[in-house]
Formats: structure tokens, sequence, C-alpha cells
């Protein structure tokens, strides 16, 4: 495959080109992998507002009427809804795992079965969550590509 990179001039609008025989698992991984690259959200943390990229985002979680926002090595707190976080990044590389749980699927290194029908998922930064019943069957469906 090569790679082409054309310099164009400040008025055009930067535009990401791929030219493909079919659109298979490896073009879809590397259209995901691009969508995650663009955009940030915001966070919060001792009253203070970040603007976090959505690539350095590992998870996002509800507890007890709030919203955290989960980093390799840090959190921040979120003004917005989890069904909220769900809309914006329906067609990014996020999935919801659990009725409280949203995960960035570029982040986990491993998925393996845990009692009762849930599975486990390790993340790159070694954090483990739990993939409730319900959603295993479309997190199965989104690692097929």
């Amino acid at each position: 495959m090569d790679i082409k990179i054309r310099i164009i001039h400040e008025p055009e609008t930067e535009y990401i080109e791929i030219g493909c025989h079919k659109r298979d698992e490896k073009v879809s991984e590397l259209v995901n992998l691009l969508k995650l690259h663009q955009g940030n959200i915001e966070g919060f943390k001792e009253e203070k507002q970040y603007r976090i990229a959505l690539s350095d985002l590992y998870y996002i979680e509800a507890v007890d009427e709030k919203t955290f926002l989960y980093l390799e090595k840090d959190c921040y707190e979120s003004k917005r809804r989890l069904y909220e976080f769900e809309e914006l990044l329906s067609d990014r590389s996020f999935a919801r795992i659990s009725k409280s749980v949203i995960v960035n699927m570029m982040k986990i290194t491993a998925i393996k079965p845990a009692l009762n029908g849930r599975f486990m998922c390790q993340l790159k930064n070694g954090e483990k969550i739990i993939i409730s019943r319900k959603y295993v069957p479309d997190i199965k469906e989104k690692l097929k590509g």
C-alpha cells in the first residue's frame, strides 16, 4: 500500500481520501482510527475545564448521577449524560458495554469470558471492565468489523 501526502493551501478544507478495492475490515479500522483523532470533549477537574482528545479517552462511566471520563492515568468529570456520549460517539470506535459504561474499542487489548454470561475486557492501561450480558452480542459484532 502506498501512502501519499499532498500539501494544500489554507482556504482549502483538509481531507483524507482512501483508495481501496473494497471496504474491508482493515479499511473500516483505519476510518475508525481517523475519526477517533478528530474532536475533543470537555472535562472538569478541580474546578478547571480541560479539552480532552477523544483518542486519549479510555472509557466513560456514570456513577451516582455524575459522568466520569477515564484516561490512561487520569479522571475528569463531565456535565454530559452517558446517553449524550452514546449519541455523540455512535459513529466512532466507542461502544456501550453496560448500563453505566461506554468504552473506547481501540483501547481494548483482550476480552475473555467472566461469570454468568458476562465478559471481561482488559484495557491498554491494565484496567479491567465487565461487559454486561446484554451488550456481549453487540461487542462481538463490533469486534468482527
